[in-house]
């Protein structure tokens, strides 16, 4: 959960021009081969996109495929962190990591600094940079090997789980917005949040779907609670309204009507096809209240 101090730091960071953000990181092989007849490794590090800049930290860095350990990715983020701190952005909170192969890796690196590791498909950017990279750069480079890279995270295979007692509310409800309002959530009363930039290729007329959730007497635990497991994306499969989160969770929300299911997975193509995807997920302590205890945009991902 965030508390009242670190909220308080990020705005005496604003106030101050520092610039922060969240980091999302892979370290993994490449579709390259090297001289030597060894994949290519690379760290990435991209910063999570931040209110109030449209500025983003970008760090890259080739290893050695005989030195992929904790001890060269310490080294990495130590140079990541000055490299970053050089260019005016402030030490980062939290590591997202979404390749669960790497997580014990990446988690002995990040606390060998003291940095906090977070299990996390909320790597929205770094997605996109990495589907980037293998579009227009690696199959430039000497030694590439047609296939995929990197792709998103793998289909859950694992089924549902209940979503947890502490984090259901006392009732929800489908909604949708359209982007124009999504484009004004800044500026929005929202205690947790979790926003994500509307591409301007998205018309303002086009239906953003999502789930807003109440709880009269609970909302702002509530919200930090939601906050905590990362929610990814929703997405509907047969009737069961699902919510994917944190690096491999798969939570049921609810069971839908035939109707139901059919509606909301309608909007959900629809918002692929003409939004990139974008959802949200809303926690209000009542259906009038102007206020949102949390508010997080999300992307439904394409999968491998």
């Amino acid at each position: 959960m965030i508390s009242a101090e670190q909220i308080q730091n990020d705005a005496n960071e604003h106030s101050s021009g520092i610039l922060s953000g969240d980091w999302e990181l892979d370290f993994y092989s490449r579709p390259i081969l090297e001289p030597d007849g060894k994949k290519r490794w690379e760290l990435l590090i991209i910063s999570s996109p931040s209110e109030g800049t449209t500025s983003s930290f970008r760090f890259e860095k080739r290893c050695p495929a005989g030195s992929v350990n904790s001890t060269w990715l310490t080294s990495a983020l130590t140079e990541a962190i000055a490299a970053a701190q050089q260019q005016g952005w402030s030490e980062p909170r939290k590591l997202r990591s979404w390749r669960s192969s790497m997580r014990t890796m990446v988690q002995r690196a990040a606390s060998e600094l003291g940095l906090e590791m977070v299990p996390s498909r909320r790597t929205y950017a770094l997605l996109d940079w990495i589907a980037e990279r293998e579009q227009d750069l690696y199959p430039n480079e000497e030694g590439y090997m047609a296939g995929p890279l990197a792709p998103p995270p793998a289909l859950i295979s694992t089924p549902p789980r209940p979503l947890p007692e502490s984090v259901r509310g006392d009732a929800w409800n489908w909604a949708e917005l359209p982007a124009s309002a999504l484009r004004e959530a800044a500026g929005w009363p929202i205690g947790f949040r979790g926003l994500l930039p509307v591409p301007i290729t998205i018309k303002d007329d086009q239906v953003i779907p999502g789930l807003r959730l109440f709880s009269q007497t609970r909302g702002l635990a509530l919200a930090g609670l939601l906050g905590g497991i990362e929610p990814v994306r929703l997405k509907v499969s047969g009737t069961q309204l699902l919510l994917e989160a944190g690096q491999d969770d798969c939570w049921l929300v609810s069971d839908l009507s035939s109707e139901e299911a059919k509606h909301v997975s309608d909007l959900m193509k629809g918002a692929s096809e003409h939004a990139e995807g974008l959802q949200f997920i809303a926690v209000q302590t009542s259906p009038e209240a102007e206020r949102f205890e949390g508010f997080w945009m999300l992307r439904d991902q394409a999968e491998p």
